[in-house]
């Protein structure tokens, strides 16, 4: 398998996770970056031993197969439409735009060109999210019926040194922390057919607590608690709440009803993680509960951010659909906007996309492998 040349666009915070999380991959070899801060990009590619150019000059390059976009999400859709025009491969970090018209700009400009997009998240590629989905194919809770996904928290602004771009449009939870639940439901249960949607603007402002923006006001232009129910073509039903308004709670990250049985997923936001189920016929606990089963990994959680960059170099030089495609995530935006769009409007949405289910990976791979 040839080795292709990566160049990454957007120097920040993620991007140091893509060079530890794109190392192990033969397939793949990181070689330069770029920045509109031209600096920042310099410091970064010496620390990392990459060369340091402007985005045009990053785009002329003949050697660079591959572009990853980690600019932020208001410049994703512009961004990965210059890598893509530029005759390059994309892969976005998510989400793939800030609105469903823009995203379809991009997965059109993929089509015309020929060339591949991909985008994040790729957590559902890691050992919780793959025995999970291995758990599900193998019949272990029977056809799945109903799922519950929750992520709740009080927001980002205790910690963050930048967490006003949380409350601006193009973050608040769904659209930060949405595509990994989402993508894992997806990943586990199908595309989804339509959706019902509630939001919540519930504070004008956040004051932030962190060391980097202590006492700062957040001015919140976005909903900061999302309820949602999924209707999936499958016929399944999930529940789904992201929130920023939350200060504490013991709900699962996500849990799989199936007809004979009932799963838990471990943290989207994570390769690793624990997976266990229940079935009709386990034994009962004292008390009369049904017993909870631990399921050992099936597939290698020692992997990271990246791990979807190297799945699409092998899709490249296989002809096989790539997993954390820009399918996937076109769809994930399109429920996102339906959710809130329902919210506001008082009805059901349908979905107009509707990707095929990304393809489990085999188990039993060596880590920095992901075909057999």
């Amino acid at each position: 398998m040839q080795t292709l040349n990566v160049g990454i666009i957007g120097t920040g915070n993620i991007a140091p996770a893509y060079i530890r999380g794109c190392a192990p991959f033969d397939v793949i070899k990181l070689t330069a970056c770029a920045d509109i801060l031209v600096e920042r990009a310099q410091a970064f590619a010496d620390q990392h031993s990459l060369s340091a150019h402007s985005v045009d000059d990053l785009l002329a390059r003949d050697d660079i197969d591959i572009v990853i976009n980690l600019t932020i999400p208001a410049a994703h859709a512009e961004v990965s439409l210059q890598i893509l025009q530029a005759g390059k491969h994309a892969y976005s970090e998510k989400p793939l735009a800030l609105n469903s018209d823009d995203g379809r700009r991009v997965m059109a400009a993929a089509q015309a060109s020929g060339r591949r997009m991909g985008c994040a998240p790729d957590t559902f590629l890691g050992g919780g999210g793959q025995t999970a989905r291995k758990a599900i194919d193998d019949g272990r809770i029977g056809r799945p019926v109903a799922a519950t996904a929750f992520f709740l928290s009080h927001g980002p602004e205790s910690w963050h040194p930048n967490a006003g771009f949380y409350y601006r449009k193009g973050g608040g939870p769904l659209f930060d922390m949405g595509p990994y639940y989402l993508t894992a439901l997806v990943n586990l249960m199908g595309p989804v057919a339509r959706v019902a949607g509630s939001a919540a603007k519930t504070f004008s402002e956040r004051i932030a607590t962190s060391e980097a923006l202590m006492g700062q006001r957040l001015p919140v232009e976005v909903n900061t608690h999302i309820a949602g129910s999924l209707e999936f073509a499958s016929g399944a039903i999930a529940t789904v709440i992201t929130s920023f308004d939350i200060w504490g709670h013991h709900l699962p990250h996500i849990e799989i009803h199936g007809e004979t049985g009932s799963l838990t997923v471990p943290d989207p936001n994570r390769f690793d993680g624990e997976v266990s189920t229940v079935a009709h016929d386990a034994k009962r606990e004292a008390g009369g509960a049904l017993a909870w089963e631990d399921i050992p990994l099936t597939h290698s959680a020692n992997i990271g951010r990246g791990a979807g960059v190297a799945d699409m170099a092998y899709a490249i030089q296989s002809g096989r659909p790539h997993r954390a495609s820009g399918e996937l995530a076109l769809h994930v935006l399109d429920i996102m906007q339906a959710l809130e769009e329902s919210a506001a409007q008082g009805r059901h949405i349908d979905i107009q996309s509707s990707p095929e289910q990304p393809l489990a990976l085999p188990a039993g791979l060596a880590d920095g492998e992901l075909d057999s």
